[in-house]
């Protein structure tokens, strides 16, 4: 399946909050860069798309997780959260977050293929995520923390909340963590491979690997 596919299949799971979330997708897909913008400048799927592979990734491990750890959870919550918790990258409409690097030296150089946009008002980023997304969907409490804290302890102003995180909070940390540095960075590729050639090697010696 192709990235526009696996996001298309996980907007068909929006029941309860369709309209406003249609609005919501409307906007970000006519009005802003939505579709085609990086997740960085540099290090963080700095790529045509990136903001998009990442979001897409981290709403379908969450869902995995809630489906195993917590399936009281609604599922629509963590489409939502997964999907928008860094929208905030975006910028707002009509000021994108972030631009092409307009400085050769610097893109073959450093890498750094894109610049951030000094027009954009100034805001921690799951803030500029709450303030878009609230304008169209009303969100829970709990909606809101996950969004507002999802790179959980490793920032400090989030110790604010620390041994207090709502289920859902943590859920979307781990995804979003566990997208980012094991699928992204190709590590559950890895893991496999170490796996098969584990396998490869109890066959060899008489041994069960399932049971080990």
């Amino acid at each position: 399946m192709t990235i526009l596919d696996r996001y298309n299949a996980l907007k068909l799971k929006i029941t309860e909050r369709k309209k406003p979330f249609d609005r919501f997708i409307t906007l970000l897909e006519d009005e802003t860069t939505w579709l085609t913008s990086p997740a960085s400048t540099r290090f963080h799927l700095a790529e045509e798309k990136g903001l998009l592979k990442h979001s897409v990734g981290v709403a379908e491990s969450l869902l995995k997780f809630r489906e195993f750890l917590a399936p009281s959870i609604n599922e629509e919550s963590c489409v939502i959260v997964g999907l928008f918790h860094d929208i905030g990258k975006l910028g707002v409409p009509g000021k994108p977050y972030y631009l092409p690097n307009d400085d050769a030296w610097v893109v073959k150089n450093r890498g750094i293929n894109y610049k951030t946009n000094p027009e954009v008002i100034a805001m921690g980023l799951a803030v500029r995520s709450l303030y878009l997304i609230s304008q169209y969907i009303s969100l829970s409490e709990a909606e809101a923390q996950a969004i507002a804290y999802h790179d959980g302890q490793y920032i400090d102003d989030n110790k604010i909340i620390a041994h207090k995180e709502e289920p859902l909070t943590l859920l979307l940390h781990w995804a979003d963590y566990w997208t980012a540095h094991i699928y992204e960075e190709g590590r559950y590729e890895q893991l496999n491979k170490l796996n098969l050639r584990r396998e490869e090697v109890y066959k060899l010696i008489g041994g069960n690997y399932e049971s080990c």
